[in-house]
């Protein structure tokens, strides 16, 4: 789509911030106000909308992304993302682990293990792990606890926690991102034990390393959404 605008500026309104293209207010595509809770979060997108150029690059406005799904989907059916969200924690990654060589399950302990103590600790939902590929069942306390926990989040960090535990396929470090106890990068690495591994001893494929890139990118933008959501 060709730019068709000159001027653009976040502003206050009384429901919250909205985002101006030439002093009118942007539509997400179900022709919904964007408004926004932070002003940083306005100002953010804001900044996406100014960086374009004679094109505009959805791929290139993914806090714009964010709040589209967040105002146009999330926000209408959020019953059914806390339920997809809570899924993960029924095969969470953080739970299943290897049976060897050594090195990764030392490695997969040091990464994860401190991430089940702080869910314990926190919220009080005690998952069990174990070795291999045969599933295990959860407990159904815990599993019914972090349902809760998710429907404390709002439409805009649930959809945040949507692209953060679908990327690194743990609603553990999802959590633990909402909650600030990981911050981006360190999401990222605790939810690539497996994968580093493997770079390291078969070395680094260049399209799964472009995917990867692609991942890591989606999941940085999410967690910044996620704070601008909740800047003051």
């Amino acid at each position: 789509m060709k730019r068709f605008y000159k001027d653009v500026k976040s502003e206050r309104r009384s429901d919250g911030f909205v985002v101006l293209l030439d002093g009118r207010t942007i539509r997400t595509p179900a022709k919904n106000a964007l408004e926004l809770p932070s002003s940083l979060l306005g100002d953010a997108i804001a900044a996406e909308w100014a960086a374009q150029f004679d094109e505009t690059d959805p791929a290139s406005m993914p806090l714009t992304r964010h709040a589209y799904t967040a105002i146009d989907g999330v926000r209408r059916s959020a019953e059914q993302v806390v339920d997809e969200i809570g899924r993960f924690g029924e095969t969470d990654l953080v739970c299943y682990r290897a049976d060897g060589p050594r090195s990764l399950v030392a490695k997969q302990a040091e990464a994860w293990d401190p991430l089940l103590v702080w869910l314990q600790e926190e919220h009080g939902a005690a998952l069990a792990k174990t070795s291999g590929i045969m599933p295990i069942q959860q407990p159904p306390e815990a599993l019914t606890v972090l349902k809760k926990t998710l429907k404390k989040h709002n439409a805009f960090e649930l959809t945040a926690l949507h692209t953060i535990v679908s990327i690194s396929g743990s609603l553990v470090i999802g959590l633990a991102a909402s909650a600030g106890h990981l911050d981006a990068s360190s999401a990222w690495q605790v939810s690539r034990v497996d994968h580093d591994f493997q770079a390291a001893v078969w070395g680094v494929d260049r399209e799964a390393a472009a995917e990867a890139a692609r991942a890591r990118s989606n999941l940085n933008a999410a967690v910044q959404f996620l704070e601008l959501a909740r800047a003051q």
